[in-house]
């Protein structure tokens, strides 16, 4: 028996997204907690999953908000750790009119960048069915090692992986350091979520069906998941391809973490379903996800199971 649903290794940090301006005409910015890693697990544990994260933050007056705030979403913090020498990674969020993002990230260094390969602790990850990554955690050293480490325990220990790559080509010294990271989880991954833009920059290829085709061949990922905004999204299971329209809402004001719900819903499906029901699995993550871009920020906004099935019904 496994202890964990679902560990994830990666980032957890303070999404300043934009709230407005003042009655004094300043910009005003709202303090979410976020990080693409932990927004996964805050939809998963929504849906009831066991959960537990490894990552670092600050001993700071953020850090210690953060660890309450996933322990209040029952996501097991014995493997986060609290650095008393480097602050927590903040990234400020500006949205268009469509709500759509601009980041501005303050991480160098930043906590999350800091944890190390002694810091991973093996059992945890053995304990666990799932193990989900990106690509954040391979930006910069000791991460990149720490990150290396928990994935080959994984890989060797009959983990699922999962992984979403995540891209913010602004946190990386190169568009060649970028690409290495993207080739190396996919080189382990046996599921895969990867958005429109993401592919087009990865493959070279704005065809979807020939993009997905490069991957498939090069890689052999048994489920790719692929996000389209509002556009809706797709699956590619073997030679099968499955497709589910977006729920396009009238109120989003903040796609941040849309993507993040998309593949918390998708590995939970998967948990519960093995790799079946597919055009099922997309309509209820395309309805989770856009519940959330109604909502400013992304770990605390996640819908629950209720609110899905209502949208769906």
């Amino acid at each position: 028996m496994k202890k964990y649903d679902v560990i994830a290794l990666g980032e957890l940090l303070i999404d300043f997204i934009n709230n407005g301006v003042s009655e004094q005409g300043n910009n005003t910015f709202e303090a979410c907690p976020g990080g693409a890693i932990c927004n996964v697990l805050a939809m998963l544990a929504n849906l009831g999953k066991n959960c537990a994260f490894i990552g670092k933050v600050g001993n700071d007056i953020f850090g210690r908000r953060l660890k309450a705030e996933i322990e209040s979403l029952g996501i097991n913090t014995e493997n986060l750790k609290m650095d008393k020498d480097t602050r927590t990674t903040l990234a400020f969020v500006e949205n268009d009119e469509s709500g759509d993002r601009s980041f501005s990230f303050y991480r160098n260094p930043g906590a999350d960048i800091m944890l190390n390969e002694a810091e991973v602790d093996e059992e945890a990850i053995k304990s666990s069915k799932v193990f989900h990554l990106g690509t954040l955690s391979m930006t910069h050293e000791p991460v990149r090692s720490a990150t290396e480490k928990a994935l080959k325990i994984a890989k060797e220990n009959g983990c699922l992986i999962s992984f979403d790559p995540n891209l913010r080509e602004m946190l990386w010294k190169s568009e060649k350091d970028a690409r290495e990271a993207f080739d190396y989880g996919m080189r382990y991954c046996d599921i895969l979520k990867i958005s429109d833009n993401e592919l087009a920059w990865f493959t070279g290829e704005e065809n979807y069906d020939k993009g997905i085709a490069i991957l498939q061949e090069k890689y052999n990922i048994p489920l790719i998941l692929f996000s389209m905004g509002r556009d809706g999204s797709r699956a590619y299971y073997g030679d099968d391809m499955f497709e589910a329209k977006a729920f396009i809402q009238n109120d989003t004001v903040d796609t941040t973490g849309a993507g993040d719900t998309f593949m918390g819903c998708c590995i939970n499906h998967v948990l519960e379903n093995g790799f079946n029901n597919f055009s099922e699995m997309l309509r209820f993550a395309n309805a989770a996800a856009s519940i959330v871009t109604t909502r400013k920020g992304a770990l605390k906004a996640m819908p629950t199971e209720v609110e899905i099935i209502s949208l769906l019904k």
